[in-house]
């Protein structure tokens, strides 16, 4: 049996607007490392980061499809701001998944209702109805998503729909550099992959980066 999604005592932050996973993030605890053996650090690392990015996506998918072992070096000497390190960007390939830009976009309160939105052909590729929401876009790729569909968009047909703003969905309400959106058509670019810039990375993500090195580091290990 499935354990559920929003488990208040595992506390593992998800893709989601909902109330109980943003009590979740907020009151989540850290494990003590240091207490750890290196494999458990890296196993619980693991397990901490895939719960948020691509939970649904399987281990063994993930590995063949999404994760790539050679990440993009990045040149920070012109910049005194310390720089992440450069395995925050073990989930960027995620980023290019279907269901993810349509959360990402803010199309839709939760990536389990994206992947809906796909599955009910209500997203399109470039003009064309694409329903694999693990399909991998490219690099200027237009996606669209019916506006019917959207759940936050008010108002009769035929008539300017409204955006109403969902409780709780604030802290989810921007969108990353690598995305433009267009909120009167309801449509997204993709503009290019991910990357880490001096201070932060572009991808979203509730969890610190050493968690994101240590859970690198089990995959390519692991592979």
């Amino acid at each position: 049996m499935r354990k559920p999604i929003y488990s208040l005592t595992r506390k593992l932050g998800r893709m989601s607007w909902n109330k109980y996973n943003l009590y979740n993030i907020a009151t989540k605890q850290f494990p003590r490392l240091h207490e750890k053996t290196l494999y458990q650090q890296k196993w619980i690392s693991k397990r901490e980061t895939r719960a948020y990015h691509g939970d649904e996506v399987t281990e063994k998918q993930f590995k063949a499809k999404f994760f790539e072992s050679r990440l993009p070096t990045v040149n920070a000497a012109a910049s005194n701001v310390p720089h992440p390190p450069v395995a925050v960007l073990t989930y960027a390939e995620l980023e290019r998944r279907l269901d993810f830009i349509v959360f990402r976009s803010n199309f839709c309160p939760s990536i389990y209702a994206a992947r809906q939105l796909c599955v009910h052909g209500k997203v399109k590729l470039n003009g064309k109805k694409m329903a694999f929401p693990s399909h991998k876009v490219k690099d200027g790729d237009v996606i669209s998503v019916d506006p019917d569909a959207i759940q936050m968009l008010k108002g009769e047909k035929g008539t300017e729909l409204e955006y109403e703003l969902r409780p709780f969905s604030q802290p989810f309400l921007f969108v990353p550099e690598y995305l433009e959106v267009n909120y009167n058509t309801c449509q997204t670019v993709f503009l290019r992959s991910p990357i880490s810039r001096p201070g932060r990375s572009e991808i979203p993500s509730p969890l610190p980066p050493n968690l994101h090195s240590l859970a690198y580091e089990y995959y390519t290990r692991n592979k």
